[in-house]
């Protein structure tokens, strides 16, 4: 299978890249290789390379050409710096997948696989005592200002209990990012019903895993605090160090493409099929970056009581549909990984070859 992978110059696409190859499959990357995801050119496989931006329509139509499938990757990531993002981040997630969806359409591929994001869903799933299964309102700025992270019922204030998301949890996204990632979905449904296309969401929890870029401000926590151990310094948790996530490792995402491309042909034409891709094994951001921390033999983490408006406290993936349907199954342990992680390299990027 020829697969056009966007973004495949990437942190995620790279390792979907190199599992296509072992595959047998034929990936062609596309990658607009943009100063923030890359601040110096990176190294890919060596495949077909085409150095363009998903919103060029006629770079993106001669790149799907001989295309059997469509990884889509491409996209600006986490919250960025302020709002002033939300222009490029709209840019390049929604208008760069309308782009890439029309020129499908017109070249006749059928095939999509869409990074997905579990930030669509805003706050996790939660249990009140009294009022059951509940989705918690936003958290005030003057509760998180007062060290009170933790969501109430909004029914009766009573403390909620965290629990697994699944699928068929309302869809709540919160920050500039979370939006663009529901566009996404929202322009893959249409384009397959449109077309009577068959379209796939991975929604991604925290990824993390060798390659990840270091020092920006649109890498994931695991970068951050592993940047910060790399220069000698104690990672920074927000919050209490309490937020619940599920770290999932790259190449367990990267096994997930590979599954869901080639099971796409046997998912319902004409609709988008959504996947939680987790670890199923939920952790504390604090107890990541300690685990992260001892794993490197680097300072232990400072819990600073910050907060950024646009952060959910809980929110981890039930990703029994994706194993029960397709087949996958994470391979790499959370110890393992960080374990990994902790010695891997990260990208600051070397030279396309």
């Amino acid at each position: 299978m020829r697969v056009l992978v966007t973004g495949g110059a990437g942190f995620i696409g790279s390792h979907i890249v190199t599992a296509l190859t072992k595959a047998g499959h034929e990936p062609v990357v596309l990658d607009a290789l943009l100063p923030s995801a890359h601040p110096v050119t990176p190294e890919v496989p060596a495949v077909e390379f085409r150095h363009a931006d998903v919103r060029d329509p006629p770079a993106v139509g001669a790149a799907l050409r001989g295309v059997d499938a469509v990884c889509h990757q491409a996209a600006m990531v986490g919250l960025g710096k302020d709002f002033a993002d939300a222009p490029e981040y709209v840019g390049c997630n929604d208008l760069g997948t309308a782009v890439l969806l029309a020129a499908m359409a017109d070249a006749g591929v059928r095939r999509l696989v869409l990074a997905g994001s579990m930030v669509v869903y805003g706050e996790g799933r939660y249990d009140c005592p009294v009022h059951g299964v509940v989705r918690p309102c936003a958290r005030r700025p003057e509760d998180l200002a007062a060290g009170l992270f933790e969501p109430r019922c909004p029914a009766c204030g009573a403390a909620l209990a965290p629990g697994l998301v699944g699928e068929d949890a309302p869809v709540d996204p919160r920050n500039v990012y979370a939006t663009t990632k529901l566009a996404q979905e929202h322009l893959a449904a249409a384009w397959a019903r449109a077309v009577n296309g068959t379209a796939v969401s991975l929604r991604y929890h925290n990824v993390y895993g060798p390659g990840m870029p270091r020092d920006t401000p649109y890498a994931g926590v695991a970068s951050l605090f592993r940047s910060a151990l790399a220069r000698g310094e104690a990672p920074r948790v927000f919050e209490d160090g309490g937020q619940r996530r599920d770290f999932v490792h790259v190449r367990d995402v990267a096994a997930a493409n590979l599954v869901a491309l080639e099971a796409v042909d046997g998912l319902p034409a004409g609709a988008l099929s959504t996947y939680n891709t987790g670890s199923g094994e939920p952790h504390t951001v604090g107890g990541m970056a300690l685990a992260l921390a001892r794993a490197c033999g680097g300072p232990e983490p400072v819990v600073t009581g910050e907060y950024r408006l646009g952060d959910v406290r809980h929110v981890t993936a039930d990703s029994s549909l994706l194993r029960k349907e397709l087949g996958w199954r994470p391979a790499v342990g959370f110890a393992e990984g960080m374990t990994e992680f902790a010695r891997a390299e990260q990208r600051a990027s070397a030279a396309l070859v």
